[in-house]
């Protein structure tokens, strides 16, 4: 039996019976994965066991922060973040292994993270243009020379220095259907606004109506997501209808200060 990569994979779950069983096989040469789950009412958490992933059930406190107490429960220095709807390829793994077994060290420099492009699955077809991709994320790091960020949404792993950039894709298999994209928009439209009025930002009618068009042009012409056929032009409604409501939640956090 070849012998596993002193790492630790984690993943955040809540609800992921459809793809926890996918994204822990894509890893099951680690020699640790540890799923964090919130209570969720599905088969997540029994899968995820009978996979061989050490699994703790605790309460909901944000992402960051979950990821945060992820890391201090971590077995191995290195610590691979991964969301339940992903993968890792074949040819990301063979850089991640290289990566690991020279410690971090990259042409003789050391890194205590590293970077790597994710590519998405959806509408039948991975979405290669509209800023889908290369997205490059930084999922990687040594648990002693990082921490997540801790806002309410769009967390970030900030690691001491500089990061490595590595080659090899990881996969994502993103919402299921298009309701499911613009449900996942709105909710991410409330914390947006959320943030957006902490920076002291207005939901004028201006900003309403003029910066949905402007993102729809973005994605759709100037990142070239017609390349990607229909589905580029859902992404780019989808993200034009995002930002509209993003700056809607806005102006009713402003009418309405103490909105639920």
């Amino acid at each position: 039996m070849t012998e596993r990569l002193p790492l630790t994979v984690l993943i955040i779950t809540l609800n992921e019976e459809h793809n926890i069983a996918r994204a822990l096989k894509s890893v099951d040469w680690a020699a640790e994965c540890i799923v964090i789950d919130s209570d969720s009412k599905d088969k997540t958490q029994e899968i995820a066991r009978s996979m061989g992933a050490r699994v703790i059930n605790r309460d909901w406190p944000g992402y960051g922060q979950q990821k945060n107490f992820g890391l201090q429960e971590a077995k191995y220095d290195w610590v691979l973040s991964l969301d339940a709807d992903e993968e890792v390829s074949p040819e990301l793994r063979a850089t991640l292994e290289e990566f690991l077994r020279a410690h971090g060290k990259v042409k003789g420099q050391q890194f205590w993270g590293a970077d790597f492009p994710r590519k998405t699955f959806y509408l039948g077809r991975w979405i290669m243009h509209g800023g889908w991709y290369p997205n490059i994320l930084t999922r990687l790091s040594h648990r002693k020379h990082s921490r997540w960020t801790t806002p309410q949404v769009h967390e970030s792993l900030q690691v001491d220095g500089g990061t490595a950039l590595l080659s090899g894709d990881l996969l994502h298999y993103t919402f299921r259907n298009v309701g499911d994209q613009v449900i996942t928009n709105v909710k991410y439209a409330k914390f947006g606004a959320l943030a957006a009025k902490a920076r002291g930002e207005r939901g004028s009618l201006f900003k309403i109506i003029l910066k949905p068009v402007g993102k729809f042009l973005e994605t759709y012409l100037w990142k070239r997501g017609f390349l990607d056929g229909f589905p580029g032009f859902v992404i780019s409604v989808n993200a034009a209808h995002s930002i509209f409501m993003k700056y809607v939640e806005l102006r009713l956090e402003k009418n309405t200060p103490h909105r639920q």
